[in-house]
């Protein structure tokens, strides 16, 4: 079985499917996709999300504020604490610091994410983490406020070893993404090489980064399976050694699951 450790469900464009996201779901499990992991990014389509989760028993999902949303400079540990009250729920986040993308918010992000940590330790669950031109201070507050037991997970990771390699030390797991089949992407395919399968997932983040070769294509679930199939070829494994390993790493990360 083969997870989607990361996508937005409640985003995808389902054109092809008429609008029918069963269908789309369907064309994932026949891809061997056993579970998907719904991420939250914000507050306001919460409860729209689950609603469109709760029916699909293979769909699991988080809850949390995107360091680009609006939310992020009101979010309380209440709110998150409230949330999580749902069978489904087995996450906190996004959660994390962008500072490509709103520089001018850095205080508000790091406040948002702090919360997400504190709420994270209180809860048991890991944390999503979105990290972007925010090296430094990402770890920072992982090693202040965040809880090495619950640990978590940097998504999309676009980084370098060295990042990883400290995540890792802190308890936790690196996410990859549709970004290492792309032309450009050598530098992060050596990373692939570098992160013990231990600590690896495979995400889709759909309905963005659709992978080679399907580029132009907006993404879903059923793409993970060219993550993978990548993981297994930088790695020089069995694509049925990946896929194993990954589903495991994702059940001892979210055990909520």
């Amino acid at each position: 079985m083969l997870i989607d450790s990361h996508c937005h469900l409640d985003r995808l464009k389902l054109d092809a499917y008429d609008g029918d996201l069963n269908l789309s779901l369907k064309a994932a499990r026949e891809q061997g996709v056993g579970k998907i992991l719904c991420v939250s990014t914000d507050m306001a389509r919460l409860p729209q999300m689950l609603e469109l989760v709760q029916s699909k028993k293979d769909v699991l999902a988080s809850v949390g504020v995107h360091p680009i949303s609006d939310e992020i400079a009101t979010i309380t540990e209440q709110q998150l604490l409230d949330a999580i009250n749902n069978d489904r729920v087995v996450a906190i986040g996004e959660t994390g610091l962008d500072y490509y993308y709103q520089p001018e918010t850095i205080e508000q992000q790091k406040r948002s994410f702090e919360i997400h940590l504190r709420v994270a330790g209180q809860s048991g669950l890991p944390v999503i983490v979105h990290t972007r031109n925010a090296k430094e201070d990402t770890l920072a507050l992982i090693r202040q406020s965040g809880d090495v037991e619950t640990g978590g997970v940097l998504h999309c990771f676009t980084e370098d070893w060295e990042m990883a390699r400290q995540a890792i030390d802190l308890n936790y797991w690196i996410s990859f993404s549709g970004i290492i089949t792309f032309r450009n992407a050598a530098p992060l395919r050596e990373v692939v090489k570098q992160v013990p399968l231990e600590r690896i997932l495979v995400e889709t983040d759909a309905p963005y980064l659709t992978p080679a070769p399907y580029r132009g294509q907006s993404n879903e679930p059923k793409f993970v399976k060219q993550v993978a199939e990548r993981v297994a070829e930088i790695k020089g494994l069995a694509y049925e050694e990946v896929v194993e390993a990954t589903t495991s790493n994702f059940f001892r990360l979210f055990n909520r699951a």
